[in-house]
């Protein structure tokens, strides 16, 4: 069977589906409308509604995608895998217009007024008008970026036995692995294998491979360190003190994710996923990855392959920071594809809030602006709990927050 997909997203609800969501609710001012539940309701429009065929919601019929792929059998790519793009949708990394911008984060943190508050004000552009950047020059050795990388991609070639422990279906469970995205509800299957570990605010790690733990350990300081400095430079992008938001989402507490995407070459890649079109839920994610290029951007209604300079972090914004900014930092749609000639690993590392902190537009910019809020506010764990739930399945998310008369 296959799926074609010609939507920014795909979409498997079928006519109306409603889901409550029991949780607290922070409200903008003056916006009255308490309700003691959350609820999402959806009518699909029929020109988005992808051709698809039922799908069995089971569990694989593989443990990984790498078993499959490793498969001497393998020679085309199965139905339950099958995502067709458009052939003309395809992202170039060629075109010197659509490459992200580059902040230099020597400068940044420059001890000279006049050097950050240029790079200050090329990073809110960058953030406003394209939502990804690459930062280069962060001072996290390009040799720990590599160690991280190795040692991810140690874990996933452990025997499936191994990789057992960890499987799990709680969306918050410290160590986490598995396929797909998730597997009771996919009605495609994607092209990728993960591993997910809460190394903030308490730092958790694997016992296996050997060495995993000490360099998990040191590059998710190193990591948080360079998205703390980025944070510092957006809020005084928005006009505001360096630390506004950390202070405000509780930045001590704030949850920071290493996040290990394994995509085996495919042997028909234009008929399989990495990751669809998606946001991401936090703040920032700092992304890295091996020599295989594979990350696209949607920028300006065409799809960017980004090509990252070697050593740099690909950093875009999250779907928090477009609540707090009040959608003048938006978080973009990017996507994961695939190849048929060697295997793309990529680390994304989403920092948040602290999970019981949630984001709402930030008052001073509203007042600035002249404008009312349009966003309700939801916990961040909240929030990720609906990202990763039948109703927002590859949807926008930020949508069942938004304030309905705006």
């Amino acid at each position: 069977m296959l799926y074609k997909i010609s939507t920014p997203f795909f979409i498997f609800l079928h006519n109306t589906q409603t889901i409550n969501f029991p949780l607290p609710h922070v409200l903008p001012s003056g916006y009255t409308n308490q309700r003691p539940e959350f609820s999402a309701s959806f009518s699909l429009p029929p020109p988005m509604a992808p051709t698809v065929t039922s799908v069995d919601a089971s569990e694989p019929k593989v443990a990984s995608i790498k078993t499959l792929a490793d498969s001497d059998a393998l020679t085309s790519v199965p139905s339950e895998y099958a995502y067709i793009m458009d052939p003309n949708d395809k992202g170039d990394a060629n075109d010197p217009e659509h490459s992200i911008p580059i902040i230099d984060f020597a400068l940044l943190t420059s001890a000279s007024p006049d050097e950050r508050a240029q790079m200050i004000q090329k990073l809110g552009k960058a953030c406003q008008e394209w939502g990804f950047f690459q930062v280069i020059n962060h001072g996290v050795p390009e040799s720990l970026m590599k160690e991280m990388i190795d040692a991810c991609r140690r874990f996933f070639e452990l025997p499936e036995e191994e990789k057992k422990e960890f499987h799990t279906k709680n969306l918050l469970d410290p160590i986490k692995c598995g396929t797909s995205f998730n597997v009771a509800i996919d009605k495609v299957r994607l092209w990728r294998d993960y591993l997910k570990v809460i190394a903030h605010p308490k730092f958790n790690s694997l016992y296996k491979p050997a060495g995993y733990s000490e360099v998990s350990l040191e590059f998710s300081k190193r990591t948080r360190a360079v998205a703390t400095e980025i944070l510092n430079g957006i809020s005084e992008s928005l006009g505001l003190e360096a630390d506004y938001i950390t202070k405000v989402m509780n930045w001590d507490r704030g949850c920071q994710i290493l996040a290990a995407n394994y995509y085996p070459a495919c042997p028909q890649p234009d008929l399989a996923i990495g990751i669809p079109p998606h946001t991401d839920h936090g703040l920032v994610t700092l992304l890295i990855q091996n020599d295989m290029c594979g990350l696209e951007v949607k920028h300006n209604d065409q799809w960017v392959l980004v090509n990252a300079a070697p050593g740099a972090f690909i950093v875009n914004v999250g779907d928090q920071m477009q609540i707090l900014t009040n959608d003048k930092y938006k978080s973009i749609w990017h996507r994961a594809t695939v190849n048929n000639t060697a295997t793309r690993i990529s680390i994304a590392v989403p920092h948040g809030p602290a999970l019981d902190t949630p984001a709402v537009p930030i008052p001073e910019l509203l007042e600035k602006e002249g404008e009312k809020a349009k966003y309700i506010g939801m916990t961040y764990e909240k929030f990720m709990e609906l990202q990763a739930s039948p109703a927002a399945y590859m949807m926008p998310c930020l949508d069942h927050l938004r304030v309905k008369d705006n």
